[in-house]
């Protein structure tokens, strides 16, 4: 669907391939640069309909990178990353033509969200065409098509909706189901991860600011908000936000108006609200961590997504589906699951829930040549947690006793170990691990490990 050419630049090869191996899963063609020269000479040879770029580089920098892409074609957009950002770069970059600006640590989930909003914003691809190209919500359970049933029923209506589940549940396709079943469904989607934004830079990500609000701020960028007007905002993670701007929240969602920094006048704004969250927001109400009278606002429509191991009779109908996608993405004939596979994946518990299953299945169907895929391919065991290291002879540097370490800091412990013995190379301690490239990142990002990288 999205048959659109993008250009990474960055001179960490583990980065370089993650992100690419990352949005040539979602379907986009991908090229890459490890360097500003090397970058800026494919850009000319080829038709690239956006970059993404590092901004810390030997030679060429990001910001050189942009440059030389905006003298080459202005309307080309390009999304900068880096580990080194402030409000001031921020506004620097925004300043000379970047789309984006996205910061270390972050998850690849993020950027595929970000790639998506500036293609749509640049109209190199519709929010319709997102929308249709998104994982179809499949279940053959009745208290999930109930569920189903309600969404779409609130849907029509602009009340807010809290959407509760664990991590990998679909809780943000699930925003996306509303989304498409309202009234504001020709309007914008934008999504704002609350986890993954600095909260120096997310007032202004939110609020937007006017020209000169502070030192840098050349010109006027509208925020989050402004952006959604006419649509539905996700606030996902919203627990994650800063105590003092979830004031603010409650005052655009009581007002329908928002003050961007340096404005002189409230901006009206129409924006159906929709929050999810992994945590208990009672409980961080209790703590004095997450506000009351936001939470009451954010909770009009509660929906609480169940965990996989409560509907298992999605398991196969789901496992079914990826292997059709990933057979098809790997140019492969459509594999099968061998009985004993079949069961195994029946019995296990999955504590990532579908985004585990998922993943379990694209590693299983790339080890598997033809034919069916095996128990032991699948890489875990029926009724007990992922086996996240196959090859018995790599452990971690310090043994892990029973009783004495939660289940986290056991694989905590386990990836740590793997990158020593590759010297950091994630390519390798992925295939070691039996995980993708991207799975390592998202664990990385997850715990924040990742926020020492310089690139």
């Amino acid at each position: 669907m999205n048959k659109r050419k993008i250009l990474v630049v960055d001179d960490d090869s583990s980065m370089r391939q993650a992100v690419a191996e990352s949005l040539e899963i979602c379907g986009y063609h991908v090229i890459t640069a490890e360097n500003g020269q090397e970058a800026l000479d494919l850009f000319k040879q080829n038709r690239v309909h956006l970059v993404i770029t590092d901004m810390r580089m030997p030679g060429l920098t990001g910001m050189d990178v942009l440059t030389g892409v905006k003298t080459l074609s202005h309307p080309t957009p390009v999304i900068l990353i880096t580990a080194y950002g402030t409000v001031g770069t921020a506004v620097e970059a925004m300043k000379a033509g970047a789309a984006e600006f996205i910061m270390k640590p972050f998850s690849l989930d993020d950027l595929e969200n970000a790639v998506a909003h500036v293609l749509a914003m640049t109209g190199q691809i519709t929010e319709q065409a997102i929308d249709a190209g998104l994982p179809e919500i499949i279940t053959g359970d009745d208290r999930f098509k109930a569920l189903l049933e309600m969404l779409k029923s609130v849907a029509k209506s602009k009340s807010s909706i809290l959407i509760r589940g664990e991590s990998g549940t679909g809780k943000e396709l699930m925003a996306r189901y509303v989304h498409r079943n309202s009234n504001r469904r020709t309007g914008p989607f934008v999504a704002v991860n609350c986890a993954a934004i600095p909260h120096t830079l997310l007032e202004s990500e939110m609020f937007g600011f006017e020209k000169g609000a502070f030192t840098g701020a050349s010109q006027r960028k509208p925020g989050k908000f402004e952006l959604a007007s006419g649509g539905t905002l996700l606030l996902d993670e919203v627990s994650e936000m800063d105590v003092q701007l979830q004031a603010k929240l409650l005052r655009v969602i009581q007002e329908s108006e928002v003050d961007c920094l340096g404005g002189r006048a409230p901006i009206p704004v129409d924006v159906r609200i929709i929050a999810t969250t992994n945590i208990n927001l009672e409980e961080a109400v209790k703590n004095k961590t997450f506000r009351g009278d936001l939470y009451y606002r954010l909770n009009v429509i509660p929906v609480n997504i169940p965990p996989l191991r409560e509907h298992r009779s999605d398991i196969m109908l789901l496992a079914e589906h990826f292997l059709k996608k990933y057979s098809a993405q790997h140019g492969k004939r459509t594999l099968t699951l061998s009985p004993k596979a079949a069961h195994v994946l029946n019995r296990y518990p999955y504590p990532g829930n579908v985004r585990e299953l998922e993943n379990i299945i694209e590693r299983a169907t790339l080890l598997t040549g033809r034919g069916a895929i095996l128990a032991d391919t699948l890489g875990i065991d029926a009724g007990e947690a992922p086996s996240e290291m196959p090859d018995s002879h790599a452990r971690p540097a310090s043994p892990v006793q029973a009783g004495q370490t939660t289940l986290k800091d056991a694989e905590l412990s386990l990836i740590f170990a793997t990158l020593d013995k590759t010297a950091g190379n994630k390519t390798q301690a992925a295939k070691i691990l039996g995980i993708s490239v991207r799975t390592l990142w998202n664990k990385l990002n997850e715990d924040n490990i990742a926020a020492g990288e310089t690139t």
